[in-house]
């Protein structure tokens, strides 16, 4: 694994690099909480994207597109005997400072038992499509979110070509590539459904947003001279409601790893640390000290069954709250809360117009598609907007010529909430309320049956 993990000596050089990263990055995390994205979560078991039933062209190998005006490079692997009917798991491997997405994809010095850390020889079914991103200068700086842009970018490609399961997005990382997990976790809490972070240094990729619950796995040396780790872990400790606890790790000397699943997370939401004695290691083994081979590594099985526990049909999924991919085309979207229809008071077609609860009728004023481009529209030609762009609580949810902006892209996600693609933000009937004429905003997520929606016919 010469060509995986990087020799001992050049792990001072790295660290050094990585801390003057920091403050670069650190500069950067504000900007880019408002950055860009067209993807999101869609909202049934097994939700198939637009690319299902179509004969592919997008093909196994090295891919280059433009994101954020830059040529960005990525390896797509598409699984053996790919089926364009069945919706699949699509889970990226990022690399670490340094490293290459070839590494990634071609699992180093050992081959095939490692790509895509590991992930590729897994997957016997051959259900999964693994990508492989490549990062500027071979890190993760993500500068302006331009590197979260470029994960938002292989996604709309991917999931409009090939046939996804856009429940079942996945991301794992070593190092710098952990911190992109990280990242990822952070910023499209509801676009993933589980990241892990492989000895992460630290949000050194940025964390926009970064309090809404993912599933999180955190693996780390006892002896990593880079500590912060535990602290990215603790990030989604308190956000997926889980029990604080200290977790117990390997004693210095016992060769051996420690898995400790926390207590009291929200159901579907699990945080996973796995303790190793060893150091700034993505393949260790156990009995062996200092051995770095994923091939041998019990991080390989344990990656996998963290990530296929969210499988379509699995217990362990929060259940979907909106009606399946197919029959999003002309429906009313109905409160949770209050069992009425998001409504353009009096049938309005004016820009501005502000949404609300009305008893559901059926009428065109009620009526809304969601597009390919995550726009929800009414009247074929309006859509759903966040007034002024707005990111903040208490932002209105009105009705405008559509324009393809971000403030105009939502989230349907498995939780049956609505969230903007900008802010974060639920779709919320205003102050609790139920009755007609409740005004529709955004607000922070909270859980509450006010945020609760599902599509009908």
């Amino acid at each position: 694994m010469t060509d995986i993990a990087q020799p001992q000596r050049q792990r001072t050089r790295w660290l050094a690099a990585t801390i003057a990263l920091t403050a670069a990055v650190a500069s950067a995390a504000f900007a880019f909480a408002v950055s860009k994205t067209a993807l999101a979560a869609d909202a049934s078991l097994a939700a198939a994207s637009t690319g299902c039933g179509k004969v592919p062209t997008l093909t196994s190998g090295t891919r280059t597109i433009t994101s954020s005006g830059k040529s960005r490079s990525f390896i797509l692997r598409i699984p053996d005997g790919y089926d364009n009917t069945s919706p699949h798991r699509l889970a990226f491997g990022f690399h670490w400072l340094g490293g290459t997405m070839d590494q990634v994809a071609g699992g180093g010095t050992d081959g095939y038992a490692w790509a895509y850390y590991g992930m590729l020889s897994q997957d016997t079914n051959h259900t999964t499509i693994f990508v492989a991103p490549q990062g500027l200068n071979n890190g993760w700086g993500n500068s302006n979110g331009e590197d979260v842009t470029f994960t938002d970018d292989m996604i709309r490609l991917i999931e409009n070509d090939l046939c996804v399961d856009t429940t079942q997005l996945f991301s794992v990382g070593f190092s710098y590539g952990g911190a992109m997990s990280y990242a990822l976790a952070c910023a499209r809490a509801t676009v993933f459904r589980a990241v892990a972070a492989i000895a992460a240094p630290g949000a050194i990729s940025g964390c926009s947003g970064g309090t809404q619950p993912i599933a999180y796995m955190g693996i780390h040396g006892v002896s990593d001279n880079i500590q912060n780790g535990r602290a990215l872990r603790d990030t989604f400790v308190r956000n997926n409601g889980c029990t604080p606890q200290n977790a117990p790790e390997p004693a210095a000397g016992s060769l051996t790893h420690i898995i400790t699943t926390y207590s009291g997370c929200r159901a579907g939401y699990p945080v996973v640390w796995a303790a190793f004695d060893g150091g700034h290691q993505q393949g260790p083994v156990d009995g062996c000290a200092g051995c770095e081979s994923g091939a041998r590594s019990w991080v390989k099985p344990e990656l996998w069954k963290f990530f296929t526990q969210f499988g379509t049909g699995s217990t362990s999924s929060p259940s979907p709250s909106v009606s399946p991919s197919g029959s999003r085309q002309n429906v009313m979207v109905v409160g949770g809360a209050s069992g009425r229809c998001v409504d353009v008071p009096g049938s309005s077609t004016a820009n501005g117009t502000q949404v609300q609860l009305w008893d559901c009728h059926g009428n065109t004023n009620q009526r809304w598609t969601y597009t390919s481009s995550r726009q929800l529209t009414v009247y074929g030609n309006k859509c759903l907007d966040a007034n002024g762009q707005g990111t903040s609580n208490g932002t209105t949810a009105i009705i405008w010529d559509c324009n393809g902006q971000a403030n105009q892209q939502w989230n349907l996600n498995a939780n049956g909430t609505i969230t903007g693609v900008q802010s974060g933000l639920c779709l919320d009937a205003a102050g609790t309320a139920t009755a007609n004429g409740t005004k529709i905003q955004l607000w922070a997520c909270t859980g509450g049956s006010n945020q609760q929606w599902t599509l009908r016919n």
